[in-house]
């Protein structure tokens, strides 16, 4: 029977009584229909880890930055961003440096140096001899070639094999999945309680401890191996300094919420600086 109908043989408030009844049905029903284990919950306030590999202009170190942590933020990985501005290990850097992404150098291509302004080893510099003109003496000229004319850095090695014995960096239920995407999650996201411990998930060396980092508020990262590592962002305290040796399954942070929006860590596995989905690497629940 049409509702046409229904609304000619009932009284104008019974009918709307009818529709309202309907429409509350779909809602109920639409709303049941979604599991909560469906729910996707993805972090907007991560800017940082939504950021793609920048391989254009310069960077200029501040203070409480490490390589590290300027190559996790720009998806590098620091021993390319490293062999990019010719930086040695153990890879120490000064505020007011300068960090080059795109391998260009804003010096000349030659420089001249005077006999009054020191000049380099002699495996670094060149000197042009100048025939005699016209019954003139001999002169000489050092010309060091710039950093523009050397050599590229070589390409990274092959990425060497994941550390093994992976553990989950903390208890709670898992609210973000990674995506491939680079709009979306670099990582995933566990909610807990308030001061819940956040552990390494594998052996291996912090490489920095702070908040300097917009988007994921109080972060640890922890180097695996040259290839890998993990970052726990979001902390409320951070227990380990930067140097420190941990172990698989250590208190390395107390779960928070700075940087975001509620208590929760955001957890991240990078292979030489790129995203991976941490999901592949930690055992089954």
């Amino acid at each position: 029977m049409s509702l046409t109908v229904i609304a000619q043989r009932m009284s104008k408030t019974s009918f709307q009584r009818l529709v309202t009844g309907l429409v509350l049905s779909t809602l109920l029903v639409g709303c049941s229909s979604n599991k909560s284990s469906d729910v996707r919950v993805v972090d907007r306030n991560n800017a940082a880890a939504q950021r793609p590999a920048v391989t254009t202009g310069q960077y200029v170190v501040r203070p409480k930055d490490t390589l590290f942590s300027i190559a996790f933020r720009y998806g590098w990985d620091y021993k390319a961003l490293a062999a990019r501005n010719n930086i040695a290990a153990p890879y120490t850097i000064h505020p007011g440096q300068t960090i080059r992404f795109d391998g260009r150098n804003d010096s000349t291509s030659t420089a001249v140096v005077s006999s009054s302004s020191s000049t380099p080893s002699s495996s670094s510099k060149t000197t042009v001899i100048r025939r005699p003109v016209n019954g003139s003496a001999a002169s000489t000229t050092t010309v060091i070639p710039s950093v523009a004319n050397k050599p590229a850095p070589a390409p990274l090695p092959p990425p060497g094999p994941a550390p093994t014995g992976w553990g989950w960096p903390s208890n709670g239920i898992l609210i973000g999945k990674f995506s491939s995407n680079g709009s979306l999650n670099k990582g995933i996201d566990i909610a807990g309680d308030l001061g819940q411990p956040v552990l390494a998930a594998s052996d291996g060396t912090v490489v920095y401890a702070g908040s300097g980092l917009r988007g994921y508020g109080e972060l640890v990262i922890i180097k695996h191996s040259e290839t890998y590592v993990s970052a726990y962002g979001h902390n409320r305290r951070l227990l380990v300094r930067e140097g420190q040796q941990v172990k698989v399954g250590q208190t390395i942070a107390e779960m928070g919420s700075t940087g975001t929006d509620r208590v929760k860590l955001h957890f991240e596995i990078r292979r030489q600086g790129k995203p991976v989905d941490p999901l592949q690497f930690l055992p089954r629940r």
